[in-house]
């Protein structure tokens, strides 16, 4: 298993027993030796929207989108970020952002 791996897994457990702020530490160590972690980029995404961080949940899921231009779950869980963000925030600049990454996800499954 590699450091990355045990990094992620550390996380993921400090997660899952209630310490989202220690699994965002954890988590951006991992980044810190390893920013093309994708998953970690996305788990970070998550936690900081949970933790109300919405800017910083944005710039992680944007990370994913850039590490997997392709992939069009990247885009959609993209979308559903800035939604929350939205939700969090009431800042409307959001919406058009989660419109377009949707538009992108679609565009790449061709629906």
């Amino acid at each position: 298993m590699t450091a990355s791996t045990e990094l992620y897994n550390a996380a993921m457990k400090l997660k899952d027993s209630g310490q989202p702020e220690a699994a965002v530490e954890k988590l951006n160590e991992l980044l810190a030796g390893n920013d093309t972690y994708a998953l970690a980029h996305s788990a970070l995404a998550v936690l900081y929207g949970k933790l109300n961080q919405h800017d910083k949940a944005v710039t992680s899921a944007v990370r994913v989108s850039e590490l997997a231009p392709e992939d069009s779950f990247s885009w959609t869980a993209l979308s559903v970020i800035y939604q929350r963000a939205f939700a969090g925030t009431n800042e409307h600049r959001y919406i058009q952002l989660a419109e377009d990454a949707m538009a992108k996800s679609k565009s790449l499954t061709g629906h």
